[in-house]
């Protein structure tokens, strides 16, 4: 099973000082917390992709890049690429280019984002959005998989003997998660290829995103891929720790009731009751975490929030601490008992070629 941590790469006010970090400080952030995720342990580092204030990863591949050259071990991952509003012939150019600069250490989540107006901004239209996601995946597919396209459907311009560079890195394109909350068309379209599916649970409650999960799985065996239990589930959470949860509590409470998400709304109290958001001890993270396989059953991969609504980069970093040393740990071994032999592991790009060079022999 794969733990690491995502961003959405917010430029928000310090609420305890009213001090908002520049751009320029928040990418350098980025970088050197996904640098910690390596450093103590941690398996997965994804970008999110926003065009528009207060966010600054308008660019994951450039970022990604970046961290790919400082890092060895770290698989790099978005959360998400927007499928509706990118060219899929610019997605499959980019990401295999990242997937051989980080030698196969790549993989990524493709989904519609949560900004509406970004449909116009790049010439689509949002009433059109899961209709974009299906036929821009399709041909991203394709091109990834086929030397030379021709193609032609809705939403862009043809294509004719076209051949997307470079190749995937051992002709084995990057493992695509299909990330959504709510939509089951796209837990559709993620079982229909046998794809992963990443629900980022961070605002539902477990009934909604075990219901979303068992759609997911119930047709990947529909579709041939084999059983429910074979299906490849990667699941959001948020965070923030301390060594005794009323410190825990009472540090971030002004983060909270703040944050451009969900400040000023539901109390932090009701809010972790009713979503997997934790803020307390080490033990209640395990806790709260373990409990996840209740209401989805085994998964692969289970990312964390922990660098949004402000909070300083040097508060971070003591979170990536906890969590690297002293969750992560518990968290591996406890998940491993009671796993089933049969239950895939979280997929790579050294575990793909090996199943293309069987299939290949």
């Amino acid at each position: 099973m794969q733990f690491g941590i995502f961003t959405v790469g917010d430029v928000t006010p310090d609420p305890t000082d009213g001090r908002t970090p520049s751009e320029h400080e928040r990418i350098k952030a980025m970088v050197a917390i996904a640098l910690k995720a390596e450093e103590v342990g941690l398996d997965v580092f994804a970008t999110g992709e926003h065009h528009n204030p207060p966010f600054v990863p308008s660019s994951p591949t450039t970022m990604l890049g970046y961290i790919a050259a400082r890092t060895e071990k770290l698989i790099l991952s978005t959360s998400t690429t927007l499928i509706t509003t990118n060219d899929p012939v610019k997605i499959a150019e980019d990401y295999a280019m990242l997937q051989h600069l980080a030698d196969g250490r790549v993989d990524l989540m493709l989904g519609r984002g949560n900004t509406g107006p970004v449909y116009p901004w790049f010439g689509q239209d949002i009433r059109q959005g899961i209709n974009l996601a299906k036929e821009n995946y399709t041909l991203l597919r394709r091109l990834w998989r086929e030397d030379v396209v021709d193609w032609e459907g809705t939403f862009r311009t043809p294509l004719q003997s076209f051949t997307s560079t470079p190749r995937p890195l051992d002709g084995v394109p990057p493992f695509v998660w299909h990330g959504s909350i709510r939509s089951p068309e796209i837990a559709e379209q993620a079982a229909f290829y046998g794809d992963g599916f990443f629900h980022n649970n961070i605002f539902w409650p477990a009934d909604h995103t075990r219901r979303m999960v068992q759609l997911y799985r119930r047709r990947f065996a529909h579709h041939g891929h084999g059983r429910p239990e074979d299906a490849v589930v990667g699941l959001g959470g948020q965070v923030f720790m301390r060594k005794n949860s009323q410190d825990a509590v009472r540090e971030f409470r002004p983060y909270f009731d703040n944050a451009p998400v969900y400040g000023h709304g539901p109390s932090m109290e009701d809010f972790t009751e009713q979503t997997p958001l934790t803020v307390g001890s080490p033990q209640q993270v395990i806790e709260r975490t373990l409990s996840f396989r209740e209401s989805v059953g085994d998964y692969q991969r289970q990312l964390f929030l922990m660098d949004h609504a402000g909070l300083p980069l040097k508060t971070v970093l003591e979170q990536l601490d906890i969590l690297g040393e002293e969750v992560v740990p518990v968290l591996r071994r406890e998940f491993a008992k009671g796993r089933p032999a049969g239950v895939p592991e979280a997929p790579t790009h050294a575990s793909l070629r090996a199943v293309r060079e069987v299939s290949a022999a």
